[in-house]
């Protein structure tokens, strides 16, 4: 815990600084949702293929960043909204400007009580 996913289109390769994307999450994520720093977790998931309304989006210049962080149940629906609003601000830092219109999001959900983890 935290699980964070990054979703994020192929086009941004050049122009996501995924790295300093992470490190400057993390550090957002334990100081508003209190998580521990060894804990954060963020794994980038690149898709060479995303569709945008009826047309392909590299035709039409857009690209898509979806960011999921998965936490334990107990903060407040403030502390996630805060924590959303930072990722968003921190995606705005860490994806230079180019050619296409970014569509940004982002979501914190509570992780179901099934969740278990282990480190080796």
């Amino acid at each position: 815990m935290p699980q964070i996913t990054v979703d994020y289109s192929g086009v941004l390769a050049h122009v996501f600084d995924r790295e300093g994307f992470a490190r400057a999450l993390h550090t957002a994520t334990v100081e508003i949702a209190a998580a521990k720093p060894e804990a954060c977790k963020t794994q980038f998931r690149r898709s060479e293929y995303t569709a945008f309304g009826y047309e392909d989006p590299e035709e039409q210049g857009h690209a898509i960043v979806h960011v999921t962080l998965g936490l334990l149940a107990g903060r407040t629906e403030e502390t996630k909204a805060k924590l959303t609003e930072a990722v968003l601000e921190l995606l705005r830092k860490h994806v230079e400007e180019d050619e296409f219109v970014l569509h940004a999001s982002a979501e914190v959900r509570d992780l179901d009580p099934s969740y278990r983890k282990f480190e080796r």
